[in-house]
């Protein structure tokens, strides 16, 4: 349905997760613990905004080189043509 595929590192490699705990880490303290919401689906709803509105386009991370996740979607969609 969602096409997610679990996590397949190796045991005792803690680098192979690092960014998706990053990431949560980082929604969970600033928005979702900062937020009251009144269903399920408002809070689902909320999330997809921040992640699509926020994360992605706004905040710059310092494992893309401080770019945005959308800069860095956008080079590789422009390096695709290329090729």
């Amino acid at each position: 349905m969602l096409k997610i595929r679990q996590s397949v590192g190796r045991t005792g490699i803690c680098y192979d997760n690092a960014m998706a705990e990053s990431f949560f880490a980082a929604l969970k303290n600033e928005r979702v613990h900062r937020t009251e919401y009144p269903t399920l689906m408002h809070a689902r709803q909320d999330i997809a905004d921040c992640i699509e509105f926020r994360y992605n386009t706004l905040r710059l991370h310092s494992g893309l080189g401080y770019k945005t996740s959308r800069e860095i979607h956008v080079e590789y969609l422009n390096g695709m043509q290329a090729a």
